[in-house]
């Protein structure tokens, strides 16, 4: 069951509308102050630690609220999505809050630690089906299974509810430290950048968002350039969760055009390089797709 949307459809409303929908179920997460940054930059540098979110990501947020719109027809009879991982994660922890059956296509490249964490999800409601050797492939196979048995299908990235979900991050952020001018977000499918952008302009036009994306799987940064969607191939990356390319039409890309002033592309060797430092400086564990941003500082 694939319904047509547009970007107009996200708004700050909508973002204020779901951070009430999902309080239940996702943590306020804290800002934590990174003072070896500060001194770097000479600047204030704060982290929103969603890697301490249920699920470990921001995903939950938009998860949770997706979920929240379904009918309880669509509820009764399930959901398909697709995930390298983490939204994957967001799913099944709604999916089986809420007694939703959810069909999960994964890549068969998908991190072995997440899907470790997916099996171990009630059966009665999480099925698990490696798809596609990576996560394009994916895609297109759980997008062909909705449209074939008239599903819901749960996009990683490409949906209204899902960006106002994700916005929520940026909500905490203003209210915890108004003042913050700029604000780095990690950047895939577009999502998270598109829904925090949102929320950011509302509460002040000025504030800079800027993208950070691992150069190995640049699809959002090579489309910003182009002035339109493109494909390009993808390499294996410490940012799994940031791999893959985008939807055709997907509602995020002129979101991010209109909203994103640019986006830094990192290395591998900058990546490990921040992993190294989150754990080295503030004893925090961050899988490669958190670390971009500080990678791009």
């Amino acid at each position: 069951m694939l319904r047509d949307f547009t970007a107009k459809e996200v708004t700050a409303a909508y973002i204020q509308a779901a951070s009430l929908s999902i309080r239940p179920f996702v943590r306020h997460t804290p800002l934590e102050e990174a003072p070896e940054l500060d001194h770097r930059l000479e600047a204030r540098v704060w982290l929103k630690m969603e890697s301490w979110q249920r699920g470990g990501s921001f995903k939950l947020r938009g998860a949770a609220n997706r979920l929240a719109t379904l009918s309880a027809p669509e509820r009764a009879r399930g959901i398909i999505t697709v995930s390298a991982g983490n939204h994957a994660l967001g799913v099944a922890i709604m999916a089986q809050t809420l007694g939703v059956p959810a069909t999960i296509i994964v890549p068969v490249n998908a991190s072995p630690a997440k899907l470790h964490a997916l099996h171990q999800f009630d059966p009665a409601y999480i099925t698990v089906r490696p798809i596609g050797v990576d996560y394009d492939a994916a895609e297109s196979a759980g997008l062909a299974l909705a449209r074939e048995h008239d599903l819901p299908f749960i996009s990683a990235y490409n949906d209204p509810a899902i960006i106002a979900g994700q916005g929520t991050v940026a909500q905490e952020m203003l209210e915890d430290a108004p003042d913050l001018d700029t604000l780095i977000v990690p950047i895939g499918g577009g999502g998270l950048a598109a829904g925090v952008a949102i929320w950011a302009h509302h509460i002040n036009p000025a504030i800079r968002i800027l993208g950070a994306q691992a150069a190995a799987s640049p699809t959002m940064h090579a489309s910003l350039v182009a002035g339109h969607l493109v494909e390009v191939p993808a390499e294996p990356t410490l940012a799994d969760g940031l791999a893959g390319n985008i939807e055709r039409g997907s509602i995020t890309y002129p979101i991010c055009q209109r909203e994103v002033e640019m986006i830094a592309l990192v290395t591998e060797a900058e990546i490990a390089f921040a992993i190294r430092y989150l754990v080295d400086h503030l004893h925090v564990i961050v899988e490669g797709s958190g670390a971009v941003g500080i990678a791009a500082v």
